[in-house]
């Protein structure tokens, strides 16, 4: 489960699965229509010598991975003691045009000269289409295979010492009995198909005449457009500029992109100074050009779940891009808002969560609730991050454009929606669902989100020169502010609250510990740092938890079931909310208890840096999604704290 490697470029995503396969192929969207989701879609790569044929899927290759420079360039290492055949693959997305190149090494371990067949295959299902209406046809002219449906066109192809691929075949797969076009390379020959319709696969051979203990390379492409002209045109240039150029200005931008990452790295522990670089490379990754942040594009647990994680949450998208604004980065935060703007229900407030073109993901939230009281299925705290990063946004430029932009229409909204969706007998924000997306309550952690965001607000309405919404959503904070110290914190477990909520008159109190109250009070100025209420409340977690020198790991709340490995823990430990104990180490001072927990989370990152969203208390091992992107961001934003602790 999981990707070790990433790819993209905010319009092309390609993520690398365990055996060194492509398994996921967004386009044109980060996160949205994987062409390639789905254990019959991925794309083989096969070895044929000596008579016979392994697949890199095998179970006879050791295969490993790095990002071993400062680009996300990811390199991959498979090994076949038995045939005596290694392979390198560097692969990248390219920075500035919609192609995935793959600079294949292949190298002959045994002391004597052989002939050694690579089989690249590629899988489609077109727009995540279920239908059978693919095409793949070969094109003579451009030394290439075409996969197209409607709007979506993809032109494989490579070159071997300068010459193409000497044979390919077109197929089908998963329908009529087919299993798949790769089956053509078992005897090393491919018949030559030229044109297929309906569920369809392709693939390509290159013969490689390679001396004892010596190699050969292979440079291997796929050009995505929107038309096939689109497509042939990327094709032509990878051509006529090389691919090794290609994959020499790619690192090159990547360089330059990393520079105000850079810059903060110096300040870091070495330990930690590679992947948090990786960490970022791997954050924009999952940044989609016209602004969405997806949660992840790993779609392994498709094979487990009714849905994967690539959409964009605002809350995600909020928190990732905070350390970004923080190191100095604009163009992302800026796209992001953008996005969110558009979004923007008419009543001020933000849905769900969001597809990266802009339109509503999907939701199990309902909008009627227990005695058929109507509210919008929302978890409130995510207009109300939304809005606190950008004030975060705007004091790092204060740029008056920024306000022009954003004040009308989306800080005004959303301000006095949070400021408005008051309940009149806590006095807290009304009742919308947790961020975890499993209790209708008013949570400890979204009311501390909200109080923050208000008061942001009320600093950007003074920039704003509106006096009157500056003193009303400075107001409502206030009252905030003494509700929370009214009813969220409970005296007899010496925690805080999860939330609140009013039945039937009556104020029911949910005492479960969550880490996101602890962390929210703390993040967000709800409660004060060296208060009873919040020191009394991490003195609990940590005994609930056991959490000691030896042992670091925290769920998100007590009693997690969401795949829960087992019932001898409390729940499984999350990247995420570990960090949020970090941050709060670093913030009161105790900066060996901080670099414990930073040290924990460095030694549950796989060897290119990824970290997952979950990792198993029982054997160590990554539980749902990786990479997820707000574990990331998380990360990253723990190192810069360290490095404002120093000064």
């Amino acid at each position: 489960m999981g990707r070790p490697i990433v790819l993209g470029n905010g319009e092309l995503q390609v993520g690398i699965n365990s055996f060194g396969l492509v398994h996921d192929f967004y386009f044109p969207y980060v996160g949205l229509e994987n062409h390639a989701a789905g254990n019959s879609l991925r794309h083989r790569v096969g070895v044929w010598i000596d008579g016979n044929i392994s697949w890199l899927d095998d179970g006879d290759w050791s295969v490993s991975f790095t990002y071993p420079h400062n680009s996300l360039i990811g390199h991959t290492t498979a090994k076949n003691e038995r045939i005596g055949v290694l392979i390198e693959f560097d692969d990248a997305v390219d920075s500035h045009i919609s192609a995935f190149m793959r600079n294949i090494h292949v190298v002959n371990l045994w002391n004597t000269d052989r002939e050694i067949r690579l089989f690249m295959h590629q899988a489609f299902v077109i727009g995540d289409a279920r239908s059978n209406t693919d095409t793949a046809q070969y094109l003579p002219d451009s030394d290439a295979i075409l996969h197209y449906r409607g709007r979506r066109a993809f032109i494989v192809s490579g070159t071997s010492n300068g010459a193409p691929f000497n044979q390919h075949t077109v197929g089908l797969f998963g329908i009529e009995g087919y299993e798949g076009s790769y089956r053509d390379a078992d005897d090393g020959d491919l018949s030559g198909a030229n044109v297929e319709h309906g569920r369809v696969d392709s693939a390509i051979r290159f013969v490689l005449h390679i001396p004892a203990l010596s190699s050969s390379r292979v440079h291997y492409w796929i050009a995505a457009g929107t038309s096939m002209r689109e497509a042939l045109y990327i094709h032509k240039q990878i051509r006529d500029d090389t691919m090794q150029k290609r994959m020499h200005q790619t690192a090159d931008w990547w360089q330059k992109w990393l520079a105000p990452a850079m810059v903060a790295a110096d300040k870091i522990d070495p330990l930690h100074r590679q992947n948090f670089l990786r960490s970022v490379m791997i954050i924009k990754s999952q940044i989609d050009n016209r602004g969405a942040v997806i949660a992840s594009t790993d779609t392994s647990m498709l094979n487990y779940s009714r849905d994967a994680y690539a959409y964009c949450w605002p809350r995600d998208g909020a928190y990732v891009l905070w350390p970004l604004i923080r190191m100095g980065y604009e163009d992302e935060p800026r796209r992001f808002f953008d996005f969110c703007r558009r979004g923007l229900h008419p009543n001020g407030y933000l849905m769900h969560k969001y597809r990266a073109d802009g339109a509503l993901g999907s939701s199990w939230h309902p909008y009627v609730h227990d005695n058929n009281e109507y509210a919008p299925p929302i978890q409130e705290d995510e207009t109300a991050l939304v809005l606190f990063v950008f004030a975060q946004f705007y004091q790092m430029h204060a740029s008056p454009r920024l306000l022009h932009d954003f004040y009308e229409s989306m800080i005004k909204p959303m301000a006095d929606f949070l400021a408005t969706y008051i309940d009149d007998v806590t006095g807290l924000p009304k009742p919308s669902y947790d961020l975890w997306e499993e209790v209708y309550l008013s949570t400890t952690y979204t009311t501390s989100v909200v109080y923050a965001a208000l008061l942001a607000a009320a600093e950007l309405a003074e920039a704003a020169e509106d006096s009157d919404r500056a003193v009303r959503w400075r107001s409502a904070a206030d009252d905030i502010y003494a509700s929370a110290h009214k009813h969220l914190y409970n005296h007899e477990r010496k925690a805080f609250y999860k939330g609140v909520i009013v039945k039937n008159g009556q104020i029911e109190r949910d005492s479960t510990f969550d880490m996101s109250s602890m962390f929210g009070a703390f993040m967000f100025g709800l409660f004060p740092v060296g208060s009873e209420e919040l020191t009394s409340s991490v003195e609990t977690l940590t005994q609930l938890f056991s959490i000691d020198d030896t042992h670091v790991g925290l769920p998100r709340y007590e009693n997690d079931n969401y795949r829960r490995v087992s019932d001898d823990v409390t729940g499984n430990w999350w990247i995420i909310t570990t960090l949020w104990l970090a941050q709060y180490y670093v913030e009161i001072g105790e900066r060996a208890k901080a670099e414990n927990v930073l040290e924990w989370v460095h030694s549950h990152t796989s060897s290119t840096g990824v970290l997952p969203e979950q990792v198993s208390p029982v054997d160590n091992s990554f539980i749902s999604v990786a990479p997820l992107t707000w574990s990331h961001a998380e990360y990253v934003a723990s190192l810069l704290d360290m490095t404002i602790e120093k000064k």
